[in-house]
């Protein structure tokens, strides 16, 4: 049985509005709108995104610290585009500046165009344990105030000393994805928190994956009062797109990540289940959606609890009504989580 949840045990995470062209300041605002929601919801922070489409994250994570006052980047952190030292440097110049702590979302891939054309050509397994190199590198300099000395197959440092040091107390979170063994073996060898893109609730018999420190998923959630009206929300915010069904077919083709494989292979559970892959199916989000009612999205999230994972990783906000929603299904959750815990201990 794992430890009852309650509302300072889990962490929910909002994501950033990614860049997808136009005028930056009107960007800008809009990255600054999101998390002004997502701190005023209760989220403990928000995703930023890395690839070579995007603004670079950590511009954009500056902007999110300088403009909130408690919410916590998330930031997507890819080796092939800095020296694990300069990945150090920002966290610790972030906290020395701000008293912010930051969480680090540890990536082992990304679009295969993007790796491609950094000539990044390391099969699927070996990027994770470049990874694994990496982020040891990245944890040593912030949890020491000596110098760092480390010989791995991918880097090696000698003698390096991360200038001021990181307080304590704003030591990251580390995430990975864990939905490979690969990246389950990184994530348990780092401590970090392993993320999936989870199957429905329904297929969880059993636990969260074993020997991690903790465990995560990533879904969008679609909330009402009734089901009828979350279902009208959903409907109108993703229609079905042929052009969009076609792109997701062609990224599937070219895709060496587990995770979108294990999701292309689901479907939808019908009327009976708030597991809903149509937005991902169509191309229009990255991950799986909960839509019904606070209650019955609420009880999914409470076999999501019960099974361990106390991390969840929200999808883009649409407005702070959407956020509030969301945030009561997650106390309908806790609800019912500590509900069912309470009956199956006494």
């Amino acid at each position: 049985m794992q430890n009852r949840p309650s509302a300072s045990s889990i962490e929910i995470f909002s994501t950033c509005p990614p860049w997808s062209g136009g005028d930056g300041r009107t960007y800008l605002d809009a990255v600054v709108v999101a998390a002004h929601w997502s701190e005023a919801a209760g989220c403990r922070g928000m995703l930023v995104y890395a690839d070579n489409a995007q603004v670079d994250p950590w511009l954009v994570t500056h902007t999110i610290v300088q403009q909130t006052t408690s919410l916590s980047p998330l930031v997507a952190v890819q080796p092939v585009y800095m020296h694990p030292y300069s990945v150090a440097k920002l966290v610790t110049s972030i906290g020395h500046l701000y008293r912010r702590r930051l969480y680090l979302n540890m990536v082992a891939g990304g679009f295969k165009n993007d790796l491609t054309a950094l000539h990044d050509t390391a099969p699927h397994d070996r990027r994770y344990d470049r990874l694994g190199e990496y982020t040891t590198i990245v944890q040593r300099l912030l949890g020491s105030s000596a110098p760092v000395t480390y010989a791995g197959e991918f880097y090696t440092v000698t003698l390096l000393k991360l200038t001021p040091p990181l307080d304590g107390s704003l030591f990251p979170g580390i995430f990975v994805s864990g939905s490979s063994e690969a990246g389950l073996v990184t994530a348990r060898a780092l401590g970090a928190t392993a993320i999936e893109y989870p199957k429905p609730a329904s297929e969880y018999a059993a636990a969260a994956p074993d020997g991690v420190t903790s465990a995560g998923i990533r879904v969008g959630v679609i909330s009402r009062e009734r089901d009828d009206e979350a279902w009208e929300v959903a409907n109108a915010r993703f229609p079905e797109d042929r052009r969009g069904q076609l792109s997701h077919q062609l990224a599937m083709k070219v895709s060496d990540s587990v995770w979108h494989k294990q999701l292309s292979k689901l479907s939808d559970l019908g009327a009976r289940s708030p597991y809903w892959l149509v937005p991902f199916q169509n191309y229009k989000t990255m991950c799986p959606y909960l839509v019904g009612s606070h209650d019955r999205v609420g009880d999914e999230l409470a076999t999501y609890l019960e099974v361990g994972y106390r991390t969840f990783i929200l999808d883009v906000p649409v407005s702070l009504e959407d956020l509030q929603h969301t945030m009561r299904a997650f106390r309908r959750a806790l609800e019912t989580a500590r509900c069912q815990s309470y009956s199956t201990s006494g």
